[in-house]
């Protein structure tokens, strides 16, 4: 499964009680950039770039791909620098949890 197909999947993997009222949008910069907007305890997906993200991912398809099925550590990720974080650091660390991975 590619990067941007999985991108599409988060939306129906989103759980909303685990979000806990979160009110954001993260960016996703991968070859197929994309964006979801969390709000009012729904997720909703985008192609391209979002007009302003709380938070902004950066990584290789496949690691995104690996990072979102829960198959690579965020931290490990985030210190050996194959996941690059911009914005809101507290909202990447819940992120996680936001998705459920065995949906995608």
């Amino acid at each position: 499964m590619s990067a941007a197909e999985l991108l599409k999947k988060l939306p129906a993997a989103f759980n909303a009680d685990a979000a806990g009222g979160a009110d954001c949008t993260i960016q996703f910069n991968c070859s197929a950039p994309a964006h979801v907007t969390i709000k009012n305890g729904a997720c909703t997906g985008s192609e391209g770039a979002a007009a302003s993200a709380d938070l902004t991912i950066t990584m290789e398809d496949d690691d995104l791909v690996a990072l979102l099925k829960g198959e690579l550590n965020g931290m490990t990720a985030f210190m050996t620098g194959k996941l690059q974080i911009e914005g809101d650091m507290m909202l990447a660390q819940r992120m996680a949890g936001f998705f459920d991975a065995s949906k995608l």
